[in-house]
């Protein structure tokens, strides 16, 4: 397939670098906006404070940011013995497998999750006492499929739903990287201003500098400002592992785009993403628009790892990003829609050729991951410079970290 797509033989140590685990930060900056920005623009580099972005950006520009907002998914039980076990949220099996229903789910609900002391957990159900707005509810865990770590929650409250369980019980999924407990500080300093749309295990934390003062500014300037919804999931943190890039098994994850968006999108004249997440969502909702103008109005929005490649070798002479997304456009009011949902695994590496975004807020992330091969495909090989100039000036990485403004270098398709 690599041969017909005309896919590139990634080297994953060409995409490796040495970050000091003492660069990983592991409190965020107090107050947010007071970060470090690192501005690259057509190789030039220069260092900012975050709050300074508003000067960056002109009024051609709508920004687009992902308004998911973060689970409390860690949740930990006690066996009898006194073993702790953790179950961490990862998708919803039934009753639904979309996110934000699975949010209102009452009195029961299954999800695969990630089992901490899974061996000790065998077939027992366990139990734990939360305090809510509404008393104590009991909640219990149980074995839906032990292989595939199926887990049904069942709470003795009807009433209330699975949003309110796992608000009151379950504590903010940090990542792995930031080695410490989570606090009672990280319910707020672990959500971006703007969250709304419950369904993340992981926060899109390019959002995270943003202060509702930053953005005020930024739309008094008058840059237009889009919510998108891409509910992170765990697979973000994923490392690549198999001998050939391409092989990665991509993270998939839920989309919901709306109208509003759509047309945003049709009359733009510059697109700027906050995080890869909105930059994934945007990119896909492309190539969904171009599926729609290939095959017609019954195709799934489901855009498969590899399928921007197929369609970028089939074609010289793809639609326009106006063209693609008024695609998407007729078809919603055609059916009366108000938003769309849909599912990506998209993987941006090196040789992608975007559609759709000119400008990208993001932090630094982890050597040798699928965030490093996007941004190398939106700067092309100054991405090692970018990321020289982070670690020689002090900047602090991943979640929790600084800043960067990346315009996209217009030579590097």
């Amino acid at each position: 397939m690599s041969n017909t797509l005309n896919l590139p033989d990634i080297d994953l140590d060409d995409y490796q670098y040495d970050l000091p685990t003492e660069r990983i930060a592991k409190h965020p900056q107090s107050p947010r906006d007071e970060s470090k920005l690192m501005v690259y623009k057509q190789g030039e580099i220069e260092h900012k404070v975050f709050k300074e972005i508003v000067g960056e950006l002109d009024n051609q520009y709508t920004l687009f940011f992902n308004n998911t907002k973060v689970l409390p998914a860690r949740l930990y039980f006690k066996k009898e013995t006194g073993a702790q076990i953790e179950v961490f949220l990862l998708n919803p099996v039934a009753p639904t497998t979309d996110i934000s229903a699975a949010m209102l789910a009452e009195s029961g609900t299954v999800w695969e999750c990630a089992i901490g002391n899974f061996k000790r957990w065998k077939g027992q159900t366990l139990d734990a006492a939360v305090q809510t707005d509404k008393g104590v509810v009991k909640l219990s865990v149980s074995h839906e499929d032990r292989e595939k770590r199926y887990v049904r929650f069942e709470w003795d409250q009807p009433e209330l739903k699975f949003v309110d369980i796992i608000s009151a019980a379950g504590n903010t999924p940090l990542p792995p990287y930031i080695k410490r407990a989570a606090t009672e500080e990280d319910k707020d300093t672990y959500q971006t201003v703007y969250s709304k749309n419950e369904g993340a295990v992981a926060a899109p934390t390019a959002g995270l500098h943003f202060t509702k003062e930053v953005l005020q500014q930024l739309a008094d300037k008058g840059i237009k400002e889009e919510e998108v919804t891409l509910h992170v999931s765990a697979g973000t943190f994923k490392p690549i592992t198999s001998d050939k890039v391409t092989d990665h098994d991509m993270h998939n994850e839920q989309i919901i785009v709306t109208k509003e968006n759509v047309e945003a999108l049709v009359n733009a004249e510059k697109v700027a993403c906050v995080g890869t997440t909105s930059m994934r969502t945007l990119e896909s909702t492309y190539w969904y628009g171009v599926r729609l103008i290939e095959e017609g109005d019954d195709v799934s929005f489901d855009i498969k790892k590899l399928e921007p490649y197929e369609k970028m070798a089939a074609s010289d002479n793809l639609p326009t990003r106006k063209e693609a997304f008024q695609a998407v456009l007729n078809l919603m009011e055609k059916k009366g829609l108000e938003n769309i949902h849909g599912e990506t695994s998209i993987f941006i590496m090196p040789s992608y050729q975007f559609r759709v975004i000119d400008a990208l807020v993001t932090n630094f992330h982890l050597p040798s991951t699928t965030l490093v091969l996007l941004i190398a495909a939106f700067i092309g090989e100054d991405w090692r410079k970018v990321y020289n100039a982070a670690l020689d000036n002090d900047y602090r990485f991943l979640s929790y970290g600084d800043s960067s403004l990346l315009f996209r270098n217009k030579d590097n398709h």
